[in-house]
């Protein structure tokens, strides 16, 4: 029976990013930058339809960020980020906490923000979750 615990376990840790990895994303944000193409994807269980009043970002969720380096001869890279909803409701916030970079806050209606010092600068995002 003592062996029985710590197989299941190990068997939850590798099951459960799969499980994770099986759910829909949706692009919530494309962006623009100097040197780059950024994009921001989150569950789609979290969006349901267009447009901030359709977001569940009450707390973070877990999404995916891509950094495309395709132009520089680097490729295209994605990595996991922290997506949430500032509580002021104007900005998206996104946290790249996989390169310890400081959170970038995206203007609910678009604009320009800078997603770290190497690449992502400058970035020109559209409007939050439109179709």
């Amino acid at each position: 029976m003592r062996a029985i615990a710590p197989a299941a376990a190990l068997c939850l840790l590798i099951v459960g990013p799969a499980i994770a990895a099986d759910e829909a994303m949706k692009r919530v944000f494309a962006c623009k930058g100097d040197d780059a193409a950024m994009e921001v994807f989150i569950p789609q269980s979290a969006v349901p339809g267009a447009g901030l009043a359709n977001a569940k970002l009450d707390r973070p969720v877990t999404g995916a960020y891509t950094l495309d380096l395709t132009d520089a001869g680097k490729g295209k890279s994605l990595e996991s980020v922290r997506v949430s909803l500032s509580a002021d409701k104007k900005f998206v916030i996104v946290d790249q906490f996989t390169r310890k970079l400081p959170p970038t806050q995206v203007p609910v209606g678009g604009g320009t923000v800078n997603f770290d010092n190497r690449f992502g600068t400058n970035a020109k995002c559209s409007a939050f979750n439109q179709e």
